[in-house]
């Protein structure tokens, strides 16, 4: 029997034989009936599976606990409770992977900081299953936006010799002993005896590149991972992070400003359509407001600005007693 997934089978009507496979979230029950809810990460919804005592022993079902791994198979039936259309009343269970009673992740919330700890096991649970569903729902937004625009997917190097405009300090890439540096006469690094015979570093930016890949193709974009060696311990400023630098040979500002905008909602409104059930439960877990602010980002039109106006807006802050680090005037 061919194997479905989780978020296949709450979909599907009930009345047919089904083989589902994944890890064991919860198990409750009875002498007489047990409950599992089995999930296989490709929805943040679980299903239920029901285990007649008749088909299952008491021995058996013990040796299935929080985090177990099981293929099940048995009859779509509609649910006689609350919260799930469908539930599967298991004719066949086989145990792929036991977990033991150290296992971590049981039946209560675990803060970021314990998780952080365990990131091994970590993708198991609803706040990072949400997180890397709707990531990867965005990088699939990502390349059908730019596609449909005709843009040109470009593959930038991720080492480099090359900075960005000062975009921030860089991670430094050596094939060297780094117990045993080789110094030129003047007591400097010497280079001509590394892997590139220069120095090299990872990236901070693929913008030179994207440049040059414009000037023969049009409109092209990149879309990889950057490193900012920046010594900054915020969520702002990461040492690895993924970035988008689109580069268009004949844009102006005005072309600027309307892909961006159209950019963003795209993406914004894809993730809404498409990810509803992992984006509820980060507005009901951290974020209560997140759903309203995506929605708006939707609804409104970006405000554009003149540089003057800028200026001015700030101006009348400080004139309301608004201190900034930097003095403001144009």
């Amino acid at each position: 029997m061919e194997r479905k997934k989780v978020k296949e089978l709450l979909a599907q009507a009930p009345g047919c034989e089904v083989l589902a496979k994944g890890w064991v979230r919860t198990k409750r029950g009875n002498k007489n009936v047990s409950f599992i809810a089995l999930n296989d990460g490709s929805t943040i919804n679980n299903i239920q599976i029901v285990c007649d005592a008749t088909n299952f022993d008491e021995d058996f079902m013990k040796q299935i606990t929080t985090g177990a791994c099981l293929a099940v198979s048995g009859q779509l039936v509609a649910s006689a409770g609350s919260g799930q259309a469908v539930e599967i009343q298991a004719n066949e269970i086989e145990i792929y992977g036991l977990a033991d009673s150290t296992y971590p992740l049981q039946k209560k919330g675990h803060s970021i900081e314990f998780l952080r700890e365990i990131a091994h096991l970590r993708p198991r649970t609803n706040t990072f299953g949400a997180v890397l569903r709707i990531r990867h729902a965005m990088a699939y937004a990502i390349h059908n936006f730019f596609n449909s625009k005709g843009f040109c997917y470009l593959h930038t190097p991720l080492i480099t010799a090359s900075d960005c405009e000062g975009a921030g300090a860089m991670f430094q890439v050596t094939t060297m002993d780094l117990e045993n540096i080789p110094k030129t006469e003047e007591g400097k690094v010497d280079f001509s005896n590394d892997f590139f015979g220069r120095q090299t570093s990872l990236t901070v930016s693929g913008q030179l590149e994207g440049e040059l890949g414009a000037m023969a193709l049009g409109e092209i974009y990149t879309f990889g991972p950057t490193f900012r060696a920046e010594n900054s311990n915020t969520p702002r400023h990461l040492a690895e992070f993924w970035m988008i630098e689109p580069e268009m040979a004949f844009y102006d500002i005005v072309d600027n400003m309307n892909l961006a905008e159209e950019f963003i909602k795209y993406c914004v409104k894809y993730a809404l359509d498409n990810c509803a059930d992992d984006i509820q439960f980060l507005n009901n877990m951290f974020d209560k407001d997140l759903i309203e602010r995506l929605q708006s980002v939707l609804k409104d039109n970006f405000v554009r600005l003149t540089y003057t106006e800028g200026v001015k807006i700030l101006e009348e802050a400080v004139a309301n007693g608004v201190k900034f680090e930097y003095p403001v005037k144009w």
